[in-house]
């Protein structure tokens, strides 16, 4: 029998949790061996099966996020921005992999995690879809073909649950803008509008979120220029293609050399 992959996942009782889950299981190439949820979680001591729906898996859900770390080669994390900083310290403590889903990360929370990744290798991703990665290199062409005189938007929808505007998807495809431009996002960035905001400064890049129902995913970057308009988009409509994405990843990262990786990276764009 071939060796498959040691995969932990962390955030199980979550929608992602649960959906990383049952990609992993239904995988060849990997081994669901551990997962975690947070200390409140009614979930925690039970096993993973009950919460899947299944019969038992032998895989107790635990707070134990050392223990979990421990018994894989790679771990999974879709959580909150605190936990995965956290959680990417205890990697690189311990050097297991990690790929990384959670979103809406400060400045400050990303450098610690580039930090974890010198000590060990790390996939961060704000979306990790073949679809969106692929719309993220046209993004970036596109903008460099056309110059300020098209004013950039990028326009996502989701869920009426998610917390974080704009989403991790949005910045990422903004920031593909502004490479394209030779620019820093950050100095072009514009996602506050609201009252009486003049007009539009020029080159400026924006974001504009939508929330509302059961929305998956939905990402438009719009190329608005005098008597036309070009749109780039991806709708996705299932969020296995995230787990599938996520997994695709783990299977990559496990022996890759310390460092942060992305998802351009595991699709080799």
């Amino acid at each position: 029998m071939t060796d498959t992959v040691a995969i932990a996942i962390l955030g199980a009782s979550g929608k992602m949790g649960q959906m990383l889950a049952k990609t992993v299981l239904a995988s060849d190439k990997a081994t669901l061996v551990a997962m975690a949820d947070r200390p409140d979680s009614p979930w925690i001591g039970k096993d993973a099966g009950a919460l899947l729906g299944q019969l038992d898996l032998g895989i107790i859900i635990s707070s134990d996020t050392r223990a979990v770390f421990s018994a894989a080669d790679v771990v999974i994390d879709f959580t909150s921005p605190a936990a995965t900083v956290a959680h990417a310290q205890l990697a690189a403590e311990l050097g297991v992999s990690l790929v990384i889903g959670t979103t809406g990360m400060t400045d400050q929370e990303l450098a610690s995690i580039a930090r974890s990744a010198e000590r060990t290798s790390i996939v961060r991703a704000g979306n990790m879809s073949l679809g969106v990665n692929l719309l993220t290199v046209l993004v970036e062409k596109v903008a460099a073909a056309l110059d300020e005189d098209f004013d950039i938007e990028v326009i996502e929808a989701h869920h009426n649950q998610k917390v974080d505007a704009p989403s991790g998807t949005a910045l990422m495809l903004g920031e593909a803008a502004a490479k394209g431009r030779g620019v820093n996002i950050h100095d072009v960035r514009d996602s506050g509008r609201d009252g009486i905001t003049g007009a539009r400064k020029r080159g400026d890049i924006g974001f504009s979120a939508i929330r509302g129902g059961d929305i998956v995913g939905e990402h438009d970057v719009l190329f608005a220029g005098a008597g036309e308009r070009l749109v780039l988009r991806h709708i996705a409509t299932d969020r296995s293609l995230f787990s599938r994405g996520a997994l695709k990843a783990a299977l990559w990262v496990v022996g890759q050399t310390p460092g942060e990786y992305s998802m351009m990276d595991v699709l080799g764009l």
